[in-house]
């Protein structure tokens, strides 16, 4: 992984954090001007590392719920 992904990574995990423990969803948009005033590469890492890290949380809570149901099926 390059500075690029590290850091636009590290910095999209973090607001997703914080997002989650404050239900702001402007946070993301926040941050994204922050940086994008300075550094239009690492606004658009960071977006792609937003995006990417909510669609997997989407697909592991699916797996979840696609594991529970088959467990249920199976012993109901």
């Amino acid at each position: 992984m390059d500075l690029l992904e590290q850091v636009s990574d590290a910095l999209a995990k973090d607001v997703l954090k914080a997002v989650d423990a404050t239900g702001d969803e402007d946070l993301v948009e926040e941050i994204k001007k922050t940086i994008g005033a300075s550094s239009t590469t690492l606004e658009e890492a960071f977006m792609t590392a937003v995006r990417i890290r909510r669609a997997e949380a989407r697909g592991r809570k699916q797996l979840a719920q696609l594991v529970k149901k088959k467990a249920q099926d199976l012993q109901g």
